[in-house]
């Protein structure tokens, strides 16, 4: 081991700011995670100072000896290579340390230690830490940590045994040695989840939970943002303290104002800030000071003003992470729980929602407030709402997690422009979604329809069509129809204007989604009926046949004139009678999966009896869906309700027919055999990991890109001139005759979902036909199959259009390499192999060029 040299000694190196993280230990603690600076000196030596005998002992495995303090101070110089350390930070001290210092003799291995605080022993710093440096050791080149423990250590020894990292350990004595590999096995991973999950739900209780609130600018006057917040707290039911906070008022809406936080009564759970921009950091620090555990900040004047209000909402969100706080916000509209636990309207919103089972998470602070007003007039009940406003430290992917387990909610609504994390949000959305359907709002953008398989790689040898600069990803992202396939792999509806997200809702927060596209459509109009059938086909659905049994039901009910098709057209004349042994022969049909019935009321009828009978069908054939379209009938979303029974009605058919739509394709998709992500041979992730160790961001040299793909099983032969010292041979991927056709593959990062793999032929295929197919990592082997067999020129690659085809089994294993590469490997921001040459089955593909482009680390996404 090498000692660290003397602070005069050190070359200042770069700090590496993609290290700084916010954190959650497992009680839900707030905290923020960095790499130590010299400047945090005395702040090592006063954790050191605070540390008992006993802790002390762990630490050095025998007799209690504290340094001096000048040799503590020399352990916040580290060079952020050979030798790291990080801090877990508790407001403005440090509560954890951990630190490794690489082997020189064995340069893949580092020797780690842990020390956290005595107090905080017990909350889950240790196993935080764990995954952070190892994080960091690994992208250094370092393989293995190896750590020293004393026997009766359990808590440390738990930690390592129980972090789903491969330990091996020596054999029992005083001192036990643990070799760590750091490479994510699947169960680490996995472990990590559940350890994140369960500290962001308890994080988040204060928040939307709270024992106590209080509102810092609290205002007197009526149809002020602080007097409203107030005064829907107490309107909504607050079982908990409300506590104005004003320096210049006794009351506010009726309730005992307080002069500044420090002199409440007791520590508020959470706290609402509406006061101006400039006074907001000294508002937060108070809050800090008095142990507030949530913060939410109302106020404007951060971010959207410019580069100096970003840096400030930024800073705020370190320092409440720090202090163990969440924060909502800058630039919201507050927090909603209707939840019988809750019962929280922290918004200054003049509309608030009924209870019910759909949950919402919004971006924009002016749409939440025509958010709220618009489901109140559709009768759709929210169990909660929050207006996550700049999203600096509680976003999306928070609460995902908390409603994930929420049982008030079943439907989980999103209108967010981008996710902090992408890799986060597609991961949690694919584990959330199977049980509880995501709709997102994600209108596209104008590009898109232009974007070929070539622009969206990426890495480019010149600037692309749009102007952007060489080897830079494109801004607009994939194309739109690419779009809609990323949200369907995730298992996210993906709706494109605020009313198609609040259609999609209503069904599915009140019917079940079909088991198949089946539809039947009930109507005594036909003009309506006939555009329901062409909306049905235009989202999905099919209109077959009825079954003979059925329609015999229909002739005997209606009469031997009687329309008995589908559509059924029971005529001007149909009474609710009609219309309720009409929807009780479709349902009963095997061949029939959901069914619209459509109304346009005669001036003599009551649509109130057609409604019950609606209602009395749907209530007797509970596992099929019935949406209405009750055409010109003001206030009939009223009559199709009864207790928790609801029919979603529509203005128009069209709607009907989109939201049913949507519906079958997430059944389908939950339906689905997910596939497995295979664990792939001839994969060298450590020699990978050492090829990128030292590398600078941007496009790497031809040579480190095939290297790069070489320890992936994946050859790549550089025919281009200049281009490097030599080529790589070609292997077994590919060395037989060629079929005629190019294909490229290409990794591009999309502010939604993170790595996006995209595939095409080259050529007029993918730059007019605009023929490519996209996924989100990680692909697993269902996913490459369908990727692949996905484009409309598949046709070519199986041989049913002339010639033998290609073979596949080759590319669809190349897809999930690069998969697999990208998802250990996240430096890479974007990559393309272009061409590759497609072989007749049995000889596999031939890859003649490939590019890579690293990230520049601050760029990276966050946590959230």
């Amino acid at each position: 081991m090498t000692t660290p040299p003397y602070p005069e000694d050190l070359e200042q190196p770069a700090y590496p700011q993609d290290l700084e993280q916010p954190g959650l230990v497992r009680t839900g603690r707030s905290t923020f995670v960095r790499p130590i600076r010299p400047e945090d000196a005395d702040r090592l030596v006063a954790f050191v100072g605070g540390l008992s005998r006993a802790t002390l002992a762990y630490r050095s495995l025998g007799p209690v000896i504290r340094a001096r303090d000048d040799v503590i101070r020399r352990g916040a110089y580290v060079d952020y290579l050979n030798e790291l350390a990080l801090v877990a930070l508790a407001g403005d001290e440090i509560a954890g340390l951990v630190r490794y210092v690489r082997d020189t003799e064995d340069p893949d291995h580092a020797e780690v230690t842990f020390t956290i605080r005595d107090d905080d022993q017990s909350e889950g710093f240790g196993r935080l830490l764990l995954e952070h440096i190892a994080a960091a050791a690994r992208a250094r080149g370092i393989r293995v940590l190896k750590a020293d423990v004393l026997a009766d250590n359990t808590r440390m020894i738990n930690v390592f045994l129980g972090s789903g990292y491969r330990v091996e350990s020596g054999p029992p004595g005083q001192i036990v040695h643990f070799d760590i590999a750091v490479d994510p096995q699947a169960q680490a991973v996995a472990r990590a989840e559940r350890r994140e999950h369960t500290a962001v739900r308890r994080s988040l209780r204060p928040l939307l939970e709270p024992r106590s609130v209080a509102v810092i600018g609290a205002n007197r006057s009526p149809l002020t943002i602080g007097h409203e917040i107030v005064a829907n707290l107490l309107r909504g039911g607050f079982r908990g303290s409300v506590f104005p906070v004003n320096p210049r008022a006794e009351q506010v809406a009726g309730a005992r104002a307080y002069p500044s936080v420090r002199e409440l009564p007791e520590p508020p759970d959470l706290a609402l800030i509406a006061v101006r921009a400039e006074a907001v950091p000294e508002v937060v620090r108070e809050c800090a000071a008095a142990g507030v555990k949530a913060v939410v900040v109302v106020s404007t004047g951060f971010g959207e003003t410019g580069a100096a209000g970003r840096t400030t909402e930024l800073e705020l969100s370190r320092f409440a992470r720090a202090s163990g706080m969440r924060l909502v916000g800058p630039n919201c509209m507050g927090v909603v729980n209707t939840t019988p636990a809750a019962r929280l309207a922290a918004t200054f919103s003049p509309a608030l929602p009924t209870p019910g089972r759909v949950a919402m998470s919004s971006q924009s602070g002016p749409l939440g407030l025509a958010v709220l007003d618009l489901a109140r007039r559709l009768r759709l009940g929210f169990s909660g709402f929050v207006s996550v406003g700049h999203a600096v430290d509680v976003s999306t992917n928070d609460l995902l997690q908390w409603w994930e387990e929420d049982p008030e909610t079943s439907v989980i609504l999103l209108h967010v422009e981008t996710f902090g994390n992408p890799r986060r949000f597609a991961r949690i959305a694919r584990r959330v979604a199977p049980r509880k359907p995501i709709i997102a709002v994600h209108p596209g953008h104008a590009g898109h329809a232009q974007t070929t398989g070539q622009v969206d790689s990426g890495v480019r040898g010149g600037p692309d069509r749009r102007g952007n600069p060489a080897g830079h990803a494109d801004p607009s992202g994939p194309s739109d129809s690419a779009v809609s396939s990323l949200f369907a792999q995730s298992g996210v509806i993906r709706t494109r204007s605020l009313q198609e997200l609040f259609d999609a809702a209503l069904l599915l927060a009140h019917q079940p989604p079909p088991p198949g596209n089946r539809v039947a459509v009930i109507t005594n109009a036909g003009g309506p009926a006939a555009l329901t059938v062409g909306a049905c086909a235009a989202s999905g659905l099919s209109v077959p046949p009825l079954g003979e049994r059925t329609r015999e039901k229909l002739r005997a009910a209606l009469g031997p004139g009687a329309e008995a098709a589908n559509p059924a057209d029971l005529t001007p004349m149909a009474t609710a009678a009609h219309y309720r042994q009409a929807l009780d022969a479709v349902l009963a049909d095997d061949g029939i999966d959901a069914a619209i019935v459509l109304f346009m009321p005669p001036l003599a009828d009551k649509p109130d009896e057609v409604a019950a009978a609606i209602l009395d069908g749907a209530e007797a054939a509970p596992a099929k869906p019935v949406v209405a379209s009750f055409l010109g009938g003001a206030g009939v979303a009223d009559l199709l309700h009864r207790g928790e029974l609801v029919v979603p009605t529509y203005a128009f058919p069209e709607s009907a027919a989109a939201s049913l739509g949507h519906a079958a394709a997430y059944q389908a998709w939950r339906s689905t055999p997910a596939g497995v992500v295979p664990d792939l041979t001839g994969v060298d992730t450590d020699r990978a990991r050492s090829l990128l160790a030292g590398c600078a961001p941007g496009p790497v040299s031809p040579r480190l890109a095939a290297e790069l793909l070489d320890s992936y099983g994946i050859a790549v032969r550089d025919t281009e001139p200049g281009s490097g010292p030599g080529s790589l041979p070609s292997s077994g991927l590919g060395s037989g005759p060629g079929s005629g056709l190019d294909a490229f593959l290409s990794v591009g990062a999309d502010p939604v979902f993170g790595p996006v793999v995209a595939f095409g032929l080259t050529g007029d295929y993918a730059d007019l036909m605009a023929d490519v197919a996209h996924r989100v990592t990680p692909l697993s082997d269902r996913d490459a199959r369908e990727m692949v067999r996905s484009l409309r020129a598949a046709p070519l690659l199986n041989g049913r259009v002339g010639g033998p085809g290609v073979d596949l089994a080759a590319l669809e294993e190349t897809v999930l390499r690069i998969s697999a590469m990208v998802e250990d490997l996240p430096e890479i921001e974007a990559m393309e192999l272009r061409p590759i040459q497609l072989l007749p089955p049995g000889d596999g593909v031939a890859i003649t060029r490939a590019t890579i482009r690293l990230a520049d680390e601050t760029r990276k996404g966050g946590l959230s």
